[in-house]
């Protein structure tokens, strides 16, 4: 493995497990049906942790995963299983209300902003997108160098979809 600062230059990825029928969330934001998929290998999980410096993270998957927290197990109640550590970003505009959370920092910026940030703060590391919106949002202004798209073998029929564009744009 190598460390984030090996990297000469950030990449921006945007990694995420789908269901069968093309959603990363239940409704809710409900991440329980990761609990019940086969587990990814703790190697491949530590290597794709090992690049990731900074996370930028939407407020609705926040507030989803802090209402959870008694029912997320411990593959879902932290990045990459607890395998991670580094800067968590939270994109809102409401940034004073997360002020005493030390496990985050709120930023209330447009997502071309957000990325420049968090490039510079990751420091040689990659920048790792956990949003679907914020995904959509750096797709459309082409920030994004790499998608991690890896399928679990359940069919969830409704919540968050990994390409959900309004109007179809």
């Amino acid at each position: 493995m190598t460390s984030p600062t090996a990297h000469t230059t950030s990449k921006v990825t945007w990694g995420f497990t789908a269901s069968l029928d093309g959603f990363i969330a239940g409704p809710g934001h409900d991440m329980s049906w990761l609990e019940a998929c086969p587990p990814m290998d703790a190697s491949v999980t530590a290597a794709l942790a090992a690049r990731v410096a900074v996370i930028l993270s939407g407020r609705r998957g926040y507030d989803a995963a802090r209402e959870q927290a008694e029912e997320r197990g411990e593959l879902t109640s932290e990045a990459y299983g607890g395998a991670w550590s580094g800067t968590e970003i939270i994109l809102t505009h409401r940034p004073a209300e997360l002020a005493d959370d030390p496990t985050v920092t709120a930023w209330d910026v447009d997502v071309v902003e957000a990325v420049r940030r968090a490039k510079e703060l990751a420091a040689g590391g990659d920048v790792q997108i956990i949003s679907a919106d914020i995904a959509r949002q750096a797709l459309e202004h082409d920030l994004l160098d790499e998608l991690q798209m890896f399928i679990a073998p359940v069919m969830l029929g409704d919540g968050t979809r990994v390409f959900d564009v309004p109007g179809g744009r």
